[in-house]
């Protein structure tokens, strides 16, 4: 890039770039917020915004001293890893996706560590946040922001929590979200039991309850009590090579946990299961604040819509080079991917310039070859004769 925009002077221009990406004291969110302000109109001529995507990402990374670096759940070697993780805010049309908001999360053991926070240059004010709570922190702000809402779409690490789906609620968003096998609802038409009857001493009883004969039971237990006419076959959308499709069935369920702290119970739900026939049990479970009256067929569609971030990471960390940041510092990390966030929205804005079908075909953008005498830092200074 130095050779490209300075051929006469690279060097001093490579350490202008580097210090702009590393140290420059400007604001990531500023830049996403242009970027967005820019890119959302141009995806919304093609489609309304139909979801916001919570997701995060990891990034394989040796040593202990790079910032966020720990061993944990590193999804793109599919085990425990030495790596980072960012969590990020995506908005959504049926054809286009685009991040707005994108942070690191910072583990327990990086936060409570004096010295290693001052090397990475961590600020003051950063603390720990759980995942969930760095996603809530971001949708909050686009809120606030009067982005164009959508559906909440998350995988189970996130619906799981129910502090995050209760702060979705309580923002007057509706989710499709990923739950666990193991989550625990009341069966169609149940609910806890009412507070016991006041004996006119103390104060009246108000948590309900649950008896040895009246307890909630696992979506996966429900699942598997279902009757196969439950489950029908569905396609969402059309593959590489062929429709893509599964069994599904949906009821109306209460979520339970804890609620016997509450005086009221939880409002019921949808609770969508997916069951291959190939397989010998339910493989996939989401629970949703859409409508009574959303179609199984509309459910489906929208849970599985969370396959669009993934384009979105594949193409930002093999054709943008989002995992290429080799720095160690909390400001350099988030300008490198404000940066890459910022090249891949132009791309978005230029595809939705174009038809649907246009955009299915590759757009080439020719960018300008270095000058003929250029040769790269560490590379013979002529070329080896043969």
């Amino acid at each position: 890039m130095a050779a490209r925009l300075n051929p006469h002077n690279v060097q001093a221009t490579r350490q202008s770039l580097h210090h702009l990406v590393a140290k420059a004291p400007w604001s990531d969110q500023d830049v996403l917020d242009e970027v967005r302000e820019q890119v959302l109109p141009a995806m919304q001529k093609q489609g309304p915004v139909v979801a916001w995507i919570i997701d995060d990402t990891g990034f394989p990374k040796k040593g202990q001293h790079s910032v966020g670096v720990t061993r944990q759940y590193c999804g793109q070697v599919g085990k425990q890893e030495n790596c980072r993780i960012a969590v990020s805010l995506s908005v959504a049309t049926w054809n286009a996706s685009l991040p707005i908001a994108y942070r690191l999360y910072l583990p327990k053991d990086w936060t409570e560590d004096v010295e290693r926070r001052e090397k990475a240059e961590v600020p003051q004010e950063v603390e720990f946040r759980t995942k969930p709570e760095i996603a809530l922190d971001q949708i909050r702000a686009a809120t606030a922001a009067q982005v164009a809402r959508g559906v909440v779409l998350a995988d189970a690490a996130y619906g799981i929590n129910t502090e995050f789906r209760d702060g979705l609620t309580q923002l007057e968003l509706q989710y499709v979200v990923g739950v666990q096998s193991s989550l625990t609802v009341w069966e169609p038409g149940k609910q806890p039991l009412p507070a016991k009857p006041w004996k006119k001493m103390g104060r009246p009883p108000r948590l309900l309850q649950r008896t040895v004969n009246h307890q909630p039971v696992s979506v996966k237990q429900l699942a598997m009590s279902l009757p196969s006419s439950a489950f029908k076959e569905v396609s969402w959308r059309e593959g590489t090579a062929r429709k893509l499709q599964s069994r599904f069935a949906a009821v109306r369920v209460r979520p339970a946990h804890r609620d016997y702290e509450k005086a009221e119970p939880r409002a019921e739900e949808w609770l969508l299961v997916e069951w291959p026939q190939s397989e010998p049990e339910p493989t996939k479970y989401w629970l949703s604040t859409l409508p009574p009256n959303t179609s199984l067929k509309a459910l489906v569609k929208m849970a599985k819509h969370r396959w669009i971030i993934e384009r979105d990471y594949q193409e930002l960390k093999q054709e943008l080079g989002l995992g290429h940041f080799e720095g160690r510092n909390w400001r350099g990390f988030h300008h490198h991917a404000t940066l890459c966030i910022a090249a891949y929205g132009f791309l978005v804005a230029e595809r939705n310039r174009f038809s649907p079908s246009a955009r299915a075909g590759h757009i080439g953008f020719v960018a300008p070859g270095p000058a003929p005498d250029f040769r790269p830092r560490g590379s013979p200074r002529s070329p080896r004769a043969a």
